[in-house]
Order: C-alpha cells, then sequence, then structure tokens
C-alpha cells in the first residue's frame, strides 16, 4: 500500500480510528488486516462474549471503512445471543448444522433450518438468533456485513442495535420466507435461502472468459451484491478489478489467483475450498484453476462500479475504458505460470478455444498501451 512521511502520517492521525473499529475492540475481537487467509475453517478465533461464541473479523484498510466479514464459531448444543442489527449481513455457512430464528417487533417469526453450504440473509433490522443443531460438533460460519458504512456514519451504538423501526417491506413473518424458492432474471436470482452453494446450478458467462458458469444473488430486498463463479478444468478467468470489500470464498477446487495494484507487480495466492481472497480497492486480480475438478468461488461484496447501461465495469474491456483485461492483452508470463501450474497435475491448458473465440469480438486495441500484468 502506499506510504508516507511519519511527519505527514501524525496530521491525520486522530482521524485514522474510526467507530466501527472502537465497536470491534470494545467486543474484545481482533481484526485481521488480511487481503488472504488461507482457510476460513482453521483460522483462530476468541470468545465473542455479548453473542456467546468465538470469532475473528476479517478486513483489510480499505474495507473497513464499506464492508466488512467476521468468523463466528457456536459451540456444540449451543447458541449465538440474540440481536438485531441497522445493517444487512449474508451468511456463509462453513461447516456444521443448526438453525436459525427470525423476528420482528410485531412477534411475526420464522425458523429454518441450515448445513454446511447454506447462503442467506439476515432482514434487515430482525432480530435473529443462530443454534447449533450438533451436540458434538461446532458451526461455523462467514458473515458479510455493511456494519462500518453504518456505524461510520451514526456513531450511535443503541441506534445501530435498538432502533424498533420495522422494515415490513423486507420481512413480515411470511412462512415461505427462507424457502429455496426464487426468481431468476438475467443472471440475477431474487432468493433469500441457497441450500448448498457448491452444487447451484450455475448460467454460462462467455463474457467472463473461458465457459464458466455465473449466478448473482439479491437477498432479503437488500443491497448487498454477491455472486457464484465457477470455471472448468484447465481454464482460468479474465483479470479484472472494481471497489473494495468483494470476500471471495473458494468453494471447490484447486487453484490459485494473482493480485496487483495498477503499474505493479503480480503476488500469488494459491487456494482450496475455504480459501478467502480479499482484492484492495481497484487492485487487478485473477483466478486461475489448476485442480483436476472445475473450481467454483462466491464472492460477498460491496457494490461494484458499473457504466451508464448497468453493466459491472469488472466485466467490460480495458480497450474501451472498462476494468477486465483480454486474454489477448495479457503477460505470456500468465500463461507461463498457469502451464506450470496444471503440470503438477499432468493437466494441460485447455485455454486455446477461449482465446480463439475471444479474437472475433475484441475492440480495437487504443494507442495507449493496455494495463497488463507485466512481470511476476
Amino acid at each position: 500500500m502506499t506510504q508516507v512521511s511519519e511527519e505527514m502520517a501524525n496530521k491525520f492521525a486522530t482521524e485514522k480510528e474510526t467507530p466501527y473499529e472502537r465497536w470491534v475492540k470494545s467486543e474484545g475481537l481482533d481484526i485481521i488486516p488480511a487481503h488472504y487467509v488461507p482457510n476460513l475453517r482453521h483460522v483462530a478465533l476468541k470468545p465473542w462474549a455479548s453473542r456467546g461464541g468465538k470469532a475473528v473479523f476479517i478486513n483489510h484498510e480499505a474495507s473497513r471503512h464499506s464492508n466488512d466479514a467476521y468468523v463466528c464459531e457456536i459451540p456444540p448444543g449451543g447458541k449465538l445471543a440474540p440481536r438485531k442489527q441497522m445493517f444487512e449481513e449474508m451468511i456463509l455457512v462453513l461447516g456444521g448444522r443448526g438453525s436459525t430464528k427470525i423476528w420482528n417487533e410485531s412477534g411475526k417469526n420464522i425458523t429454518f433450518e441450515w448445513k454446511a453450504g447454506a447462503i442467506f440473509a439476515i432482514p434487515l433490522n430482525c432480530h435473529h438468533q443462530h443454534f447449533n443443531g450438533s451436540g458434538q460438533e461446532p458451526a461455523r460460519f462467514i458473515g458479510m456485513t455493511f456494519a462500518p458504512q453504518v456505524m461510520n456514519m451514526y456513531g450511535n451504538l443503541d441506534f445501530v442495535f435498538n432502533c424498533p423501526f420495522e422494515f415490513t417491506d423486507r420481512f413480515n413473518g411470511e412462512p415461505d420466507y427462507f424457502s429455496t424458492k426464487g426468481e431468476q432474471k438475467g443472471f440475477l436470482l431474487q432468493t433469500n435461502y441457497v441450500a448448498d452453494a457448491v452444487n447451484l446450478p450455475l448460467i454460462s458467462a462467455k463474457e467472463r472468459g473461458a465457459g464458466g458458469g455465473h449466478i448473482r444473488f439479491n437477498m432479503a430486498r437488500g443491497s448487498l451484491a454477491s455472486h457464484i463463479s465457477q470455471f472448468p478444468v484447465g481454464t482460468y478467468k479474465k483479470g479484472h478489478r472494481h471497489g473494495p470489500g468483494a470476500h471471495v470464498i473458494v468453494l471447490s477446487g484447486e487453484g490459485y489467483s494473482l493480485m496487483w495494484p495498477e503499474g505493479g507487480e503480480p503476488t500469488r495466492y494459491d487456494w482450496e475450498p475455504g480459501t478467502l481472497i480479499v482484492p484492495p480497492n481497484l487492485w487487478f486480480h485473477q483466478h486461475f484453476n489448476t485442480g483436476p475438478t472445475p473450481a467454483r468461488y462466491l464472492a460477498l461484496k460491496y457494490a461494484s462500479p458499473r457504466n451508464a447501461q448497468g453493466v459491472p465495469m469488472s466485466w467490460i474491456s480495458s480497450r474501451v475504458g472498462g476494468y477486465q483485461i483480454d486474454y489477448a492483452d495479457e503477460s505470456n508470463a500468465v500463461r507461463d505460470m498457469f502451464a506450470a501450474g496444471l503440470a503438477r497435475h499432468g493437466l494441460k491448458s485447455a485455454m486455446e478455444p477461449a482465446y480463439e473465440a475471444e479474437l472475433p469480438t475484441l475492440p480495437p486495441k487504443p494507442g495507449a498501451k493496455p494495463v497488463v500484468a507485466a512481470a511476476i
């Protein structure tokens, strides 16, 4: 990250810590300032006294101003304390099984069950409580929220956690609220519950390259952004960038990602199911499947910049001002590293059809040199 002199930094020292960071400290929890966590299932947790479980927050300097993530564990046979909050939250269950009860100020309530691989959202400002369904094993999940924005904006914890207002347009006790039903609109699936993120059917997304699948979610009528992407054996995604706070969680497969700031050198991060990668604001990143099975990840994120038509800039070629690098413009070193990674599994690249299919659709190359990963 960009550094300045201590003299200059000291002039802004009193503005560095935010209400959000002070709240995390008051809860007795740590913030891991990481762009990469090798496995969320094994990351160390500390007791979370106010909720009755264990937890750790994971967010770096940009995401702790936009959206955050935390890993939480419910002890065997245990439950977390009830809570409600004036910020949205999406949850991926990492391990175990259990149930969640949701209710509003009017007493309308619903309880649903979940297990590893489930995704759901907490309706805004609703009371909720999580229960572990096993008496022998802990249950662990990762939650992504808008807490930093809300806490930094209002600075009043009583308002954030105790406001009586009911968003009945988001939740009003509907008995099928957390069923697996949903309405598909293009890439967007409007639903409140996904039972099995690893095996959820996807839609072809040729724009992201290499014959991958894709699906986007709108849950609990909220504004949090999320999607699942999958790419076949021997392939990789196009490099791209977007705004801060994308928490990319590997659901299946084996491979690596490259991340680099504009004009910087790429860093490699190997991944497996359970790995978390959080690209910093406007850093380029690229995901590679070097394993013998399809690779799939879930991205829980803040909203991405879009063009006037509503298309994410990360889906638009850098040749026309977007944030995605065409295969034709990437460094040869990208392909060499990928071939070496595949060779360790006795595999070969399946990318030639993707390279060829891209050529007729490429926008004219501008006079300026495109931004690429110049070296690895």
